[in-house]
């Protein structure tokens, strides 16, 4: 995946929080959703954040992805500090340096598969020739090479959110946010996901931080860091079955 020369060079490791803490206001009281956390993810690894509801798992994925500013600590993708960035700036960084994948998927239900992987491309003005090649790449990278001209209701689930995952991968980015990709899929469809995500995650270079509340997920994983009211365990390096 081609990047414009004024994009910043990638220092260290793919994603890295520091001491990051978030804290919401309930009336009076004030409630810590992230206290302290500190996580390193390097370039093709695969980490499962678990833990109940509540803990902190989405909040922890807004800030990686640069979507919530007010927490205090470091959070940086591809070497740059989120803090640093701000308006068009911060937006134009986000969709260069990281792909999202969400329950809801939230594809258009009116365009192709691959009119649905474009989107990320057309907003950051790809020329057409270059955008139908890496449609067409992103496809193949996830089984769907002769799919791109179905609409998602065409598609099984599994399908869906294969082009999620393409849509995801199609900017090359540095980190892939997957917020409880497989909450709606069978166990054997959810597996066959995961595993997508860990070869595109290895075959890219692309950093991947997976939410799930699903044991049988999260082994497939390099590593598990569970949230518990915040705060974030010592991760676990697991041993992921083939």
């Amino acid at each position: 995946m081609e990047s414009s020369s004024s994009d910043p060079a990638p220092e260290g490791p793919a994603v890295r929080a520091e001491r990051v803490t978030r804290v919401h206001r309930d009336g009076r009281r004030e409630l810590k959703s992230l206290d302290q956390v500190s996580l390193t993810v390097s370039a093709g690894e695969v980490v499962a954040v678990t833990g109940p509801s509540g803990a902190g798992k989405t909040s922890l994925l807004h800030i990686l992805g640069g979507l919530d500013t007010g927490y205090q600590g470091r959070a940086c993708v591809a070497g740059t500090d989120w803090q640093t960035l701000h308006g068009s700036e911060r937006a134009r960084f986000r969709r260069r340096t990281c792909g999202f994948v969400v329950q809801g998927l939230g594809l258009l239900p009116q365009a192709t598969a691959a009119e649905n992987i474009e989107v990320p491309l057309l907003l950051d003005g790809v020329a057409p020739g270059a955008r139908r090649t890496r449609v067409a790449e992103a496809l193949a990278l996830v089984g769907l090479a002769d799919q791109g001209a179905k609409l998602p209701d065409q598609l099984s689930g599994g399908q869906q959110q294969r082009v999620a995952i393409a849509r995801a991968l199609v900017n090359g980015p540095a980190l892939i946010l997957a917020d409880e990709p497989t909450g709606s899929l069978d166990s054997a469809t959810a597996a066959s996901v995961v595993r997508l995500l860990l070869e595109a995650a290895r075959e890219r270079g692309a950093a991947v931080v997976l939410v799930t509340h699903d044991p049988q997920v999260a082994r497939h994983a390099d590593v598990i860091a569970r949230l518990h009211s915040g705060r974030l365990d010592t991760p676990v390096h697991e041993s992921p079955e083939e």
